[in-house]
């Protein structure tokens, strides 16, 4: 099917459009973009560098993608940004492509909701069905999980994770990794426990919450260290694919994780 590109908007005639697309006015595509069919960029959406966004994503106006990052290291060197299928950027959101020293790629995966002002810095991972709230904020070389929920105004610092199906609340900061399945808040943020009420709306069974609410108070709430409570989480808790993400979460933190 044809798109449909607005007389006011500027597509470069390099750039790769599919079908069914929808380009709104004052729009801009640089000469290295690739649209998947049925993108809808609602007006004066950006989108530059060597970019590509999949199939039945929606971009509302004043987004920016694709440009170069906030790092003054950064010149000019050849770098990407993917973003996946069926997204929801809301509007002024910026995602900025990568650095060579970070390898090179921005990526976003399905079916995320990037809400107004949320910002993906250079070199950033997301997964899929991920939730950015307002404002919240990546900096460099983070990584976001799957079903991850980053709260309204909440900002992660360089080279942090934030696990599966985690909860950051609003306004938090996050300076070390935040737990899978965890609610973590606060300035500097803290993990609160297993966030039992999001893993019942999700369709988490009983005995696997359970085994992760055991996991979570050894973690916490016991007077191990965290190498003692991995331990005993081994030890107490078998047949779990989930608790056994968490404690390969805990094991492979370069920075340590929010406790």
């Amino acid at each position: 099917m044809t798109s449909f590109i607005h007389p006011t908007a500027i597509v470069s005639p390099r750039a790769v459009i599919g079908d069914d697309c929808f380009i709104g006015p004052f729009c801009t595509i640089g000469d290295e973009v690739t649209l998947g069919s049925q993108v809808h960029l609602e007006s004066h959406v950006v989108v530059d560098g060597k970019t590509s966004i999949g199939d039945e994503t929606r971009i509302f106006p004043f987004v920016s993608i694709g440009h170069a990052p906030q790092d003054l290291k950064y010149k000019g060197e050849p770098t990407a940004t993917e973003i996946g299928k069926r997204n929801h950027l809301r509007e002024f959101v910026t995602v900025h492509r990568g650095t060579v020293g970070g390898g090179g790629l921005t990526k976003i995966g399905d079916d995320n909701l990037l809400m107004a002002q949320a910002h993906v810095a250079h070199d950033c991972l997301i997964g899929n069905e991920v939730i950015m709230a307002n404002a919240a904020t990546l900096a460099g070389h983070v990584e976001i999980a799957d079903r991850a929920n980053v709260g309204a105004y909440s900002g992660v610092h360089q080279f942090c994770r934030v696990g599966r199906e985690a909860f950051v609340g609003g306004y938090s900061v996050v300076v070390k990794d935040a737990l899978p399945f965890a609610i973590s808040q606060g300035n500097h943020a803290k993990c609160y426990g297993l966030n039992r009420i999001g893993m019942k709306r999700r369709g988490y069974s009983k005995e696997t919450i359970e085994k992760l609410h055991h996991a979570y108070h050894l973690l916490l709430l016991s007077k191990l260290n965290t190498t003692q409570a991995v331990e005993r989480i081994r030890e107490d808790i078998a047949d779990c694919p989930e608790v056994d993400y968490l404690v390969e979460f805990i094991e492979s933190s370069k920075r340590g994780v929010v406790k």
